[in-house]
């Protein structure tokens, strides 16, 4: 009897907390839409839609002990039904083949790509002899054009091609991230850019931005001018991929980006100086609810921030956190608590259930529940600190580091690097950037329809040069990162609900999740790589040795490459790990031998034109089309053809043995890789 009782009590602990289980209830349907491998048939989806409606809503009634777990299976039906509405509505077409020619469309973002090029995200598309899709990305390698205007018509000559898939089986999944932005189609172009129609004249939100931009870089030219863009305006065209790079590696990326940091200081400056403005008026600070007026105040100006900074999706999560906090404010309720984490939480997901695959939602919420739960266990300490600055002091360390251990594991699993000396480099740039950089920003926002912006940019121009500073400084010094490799998809699962138990299971039971963090972080150290990789166009073949994974060539499909270089926590660059012992030069490609097993990568085609058969156990991999014909016995020739149905391969050798995993059986069947169309005329 003792057992069942203390269960009982355990149980009967969580009955304040339950709420706080509602978002990771929700999120465990959305998780497994997306683990599908198939799509759900309609009549299901109405099925599960009309069976967890009434399950949330009457699960309240059925007691204290079976009420919470309907309710949970019935929000985790409503978020698998959610996921799948989401993916449908994003339907649009999308090439299935290669295209070269004119294409034209309005410029509605510019960003870098990862090569330094400027990028612009075309709508209102139109391609020679095909419906085009809704939005395209074209890289520009031309710099004979001045950049277009955001709003402008341009047309170009481009080649375009269908957004890819994983660089490898159960690697990030571009073609997913692509539907959810409605890209069609990715591509290049070597060609100027002509100006077809300019932006039109009518104050638009496109126009008034780019306005608001351009006065940013004539008071504040330079470095400081583009990232003050970036981070007032959410323009990252200007940012030189160097400083890009420096801030990534000191930990300070967030700081470029438009997120919940820079909504919550814009929202909480704008309440802190409207409140104080009016309790200086006795009539209206004795007779008004000044808090709630300048919640509204500060809320208000939070949505112009967000349609002026361009709404991006991690712009709009932080709206949405920031906004759960202003409404807080207006009804009496305490702001900073996880019941307000997790409504922000459970309208991300009803918005957005794609955003939950995404690094920007994961480390957000790990960021904040990490801050909350870490100062609501140590604030009782806190106050015995009686000094106010030593007390400040204390809690900037305490919420840089508790921010960063709880962002950590999401940053390695996402990108594979540890920043070692990522708390230095926040306490001495973070402090910085609210009390300098964002006030003299908003400062320059509000005085520039009268043209005094410039005083208060160069002041914020002073606080972006001090972080690029403490940026460039920090990510130079020896180790300053540590490669990590990728966790298997049970490590990373097991790490996350280890973390939510530990933050919201109340009692001793919690110690639980603190135990299945450990277990997570053995089972991540033990993750086994691929022995061997092939991409998807079969232009590159790498193996792992015992020095490291080895390309089949030093150049070409440099992307790829880089992908499976950092997804083994490999620092080194395609160059170095090719020059690695392992591969021999034959008449016909590239030849590696493992156990009983031949691999052998044919590139290119006079390689292709000297091949002249195989036999035996012998895999031949080419990215030209080969005679199937001339393999015998039990030799294997893949070449693009099949690749193309299978994606990018992963295989493992043992003895005499080859076991090969394709990227289509993880992505599955599904909207974003089966219902793309090719719209050729």
């Amino acid at each position: 009897m003792r057992a069942p009782a203390a269960i009982r009590n355990e149980w009967l602990k969580q009955e304040g907390a339950l709420f706080l289980w509602a978002p990771v209830c929700l999120g465990v349907g959305v998780g497994l839409y997306f683990a599908a491998v198939r799509e759900p048939a309609l009549w299901l989806l109405w099925a599960m839609g009309l069976i967890a409606l009434p399950m949330v809503i009457g699960g309240r009634w059925l007691g204290v002990y079976f009420g919470p777990v309907v309710v949970g299976i019935g929000l985790g039906l409503g978020g698998y039904v959610l996921a799948a509405a989401e993916a449908l509505r994003h339907a649009e077409p999308v090439l299935t083949s290669r295209y070269y020619g004119p294409v034209e469309g309005r410029v509605i973002l510019q960003d870098r790509a990862a090569s330094g090029a400027l990028r612009l995200t075309l709508d209102q598309v139109r391609l020679d002899r095909r419906r085009a899709p809704s939005r395209v990305r074209v890289a520009l390698y031309d710099d004979t054009s001045p950049p277009p205007k955001n709003g402008d018509t341009v047309i170009l000559t481009a080649h375009l091609s269908p957004p890819a898939g994983p660089a490898e089986p159960g690697g990030f999944d571009f073609r997913r991230h692509a539907w959810y932005q409605r890209l069609g189609a990715v591509g290049y172009s070597r060609t100027p850019v002509l100006l077809r129609d300019p932006a039109p004249e009518t104050l638009t939100l496109m126009r008034l931005r780019q306005t608001f931009v351009n006065r940013i870089r004539a008071a504040l030219p330079g470095q400081s001018g583009d990232i003050a863009a970036a981070l007032l305006a959410g323009d990252r065209s200007g940012v030189p991929p160097d400083t890009v790079r420096a801030l990534r590696d000191s930990n300070l990326a967030h700081l470029l980006a438009i997120s919940g940091l820079h909504m919550g200081l814009l929202a909480g400056l704008v309440y802190a100086v409207t409140r104080r403005t009016l309790s200086l008026v006795p009539r209206i600070a004795l007779y008004h609810p000044t808090k709630k007026i300048a919640a509204a105040v500060a809320l208000t100006c939070a949505a112009a921030y967000l349609g002026l900074s361009g709404a991006s999706v991690a712009t709009q999560r932080a709206f949405v956190m920031a906004a759960v906090g202003l409404c807080a404010v207006m009804a009496d309720r305490r702001v900073f608590s996880l019941r307000s984490v997790a409504t922000a939480a459970l309208v991300l997901l009803v918005l957005q259930p794609h955003a939950l695959t995404g690094p920007g939602f994961q480390m957000s919420f790990a960021a904040t529940t990490g801050l909350i739960a870490g100062f609501d266990l140590l604030s009782p300490h806190l106050t015995r600190i009686k000094r106010r600055w030593l007390q400040a002091i204390v809690v900037s360390v305490l919420s840089s580091a508790m921010a960063g251990a709880a962002t950590a594991p999401f940053a390695a699993a996402h990108f594979n690097r540890l920043s070692d000396y990522g708390l230095i480099a926040n306490l001495l740039a973070t402090p910085l950037m609210g009390t300098v950089v964002m006030p003299a920003g908003i400062a320059g926002a509000v005085l520039m329809p009268f043209g005094l912006e410039k005083p208060a940019l160069v002041v914020m121009g002073y606080g972006i040069d001090w972080i690029i500073g403490v940026a460039e400084t920090v990510s130079a010094w020896p180790s300053a990162v540590t490669p990590v490799h990728t966790p298997n998809t049970a490590a990373f699962l097991l790490l996350t609900g280890g973390a939510l138990f530990l933050s919201i299971w109340q009692g001793i039971g919690r110690l639980a999740g603190i135990i299945a963090i450990g277990a997570a972080c053995l089972l991540w150290s033990q993750t086994p790589r691929p022995q061997g990789l092939v991409s998807d166009d079969g232009k590159l073949v790498a193996v792992l040795s015992d020095t490291g994974r080895v390309p089949s060539h030093p150049k070409g499909a440099g992307f790829v490459a880089s992908v499976w270089l950092e997804n083994d926590g490999d620092p080194a660059s395609q160059s170095e790990a090719a020059a690695r012992a392992g591969w021999r030069d034959a008449q016909s490609g590239q030849v590696w031998h493992a156990g009983a097993w031949t691999i052998q990568h044919i590139k290119g085609k006079r390689e292709a034109r000297a091949f002249d058969g195989c036999s035996g156990k012998t895999w031949v991999i080419s990215d030209q089309d080969l005679d199937k014909t001339l393999g015998s016995g039990d030799c294997r020739i893949t070449t693009p053809r099949d690749l193309r149905k299978s994606g990018a391969l992963a295989f493992h050798i043992g003895g005499d043995q080859l076991a090969i995993t394709s990227a289509r059986e993880h992505t599955g069947q599904r909207l974003w890789n089966t219902r793309a169309r090719d719209t050729d005329q």
